[in-house]
């Protein structure tokens, strides 16, 4: 292997564990676990407009099987950055560590830097669509 395989591949599996970890979010946390409405009513308690976290649910779900296929890893990347910094946004009130009851803000930000660096990035090896 080399330098520009081993970016590539890199690459390829931070763009992976991203889009996992963004669909598992989505669909195993806001869907089975917390509801679709209970997750409404979430956003809500915190003055946000309930439907809003339907718009986040698909974001995170669309999102994440976007980026583990590789289709327009850049601009999906980006995309994200709003909702990762509304959930980092969301957990401020409970402090920096994501232990501490109610999530603190050091994993949602975690992942905002993560989607940054993916959207300079690009898709790196294995993507369904070009950089």
């Amino acid at each position: 292997m080399n330098i520009h395989t081993n970016a590539a591949f890199g690459t390829f599996i931070l763009r992976i564990a991203l889009g996992l970890v963004l669909l598992a979010h989505s669909v195993y946390l806001k869907l089975f676990v917390f509801t679709l409405p209970g997750t409404a009513q979430f956003f809500g308690s915190l003055g946000l407009p309930e439907f809003l976290a339907y718009v986040v649910f698909a974001a995170e779900a669309i999102g994440g099987i976007a980026l583990i296929i590789g289709f327009k890893t850049n601009l999906v990347a980006l995309a994200l950055i709003p909702v990762l910094l509304g959930a980092t946004w969301a957990h401020l009130g409970s402090g920096w560590l994501f232990t501490n009851p109610g999530g603190g803000w050091e994993y949602p930000l975690l992942l905002v830097v993560i989607a940054g660096v993916q959207a300079l990035l690009g898709n790196g090896s294995f993507a369904l669509t070009k950089d």
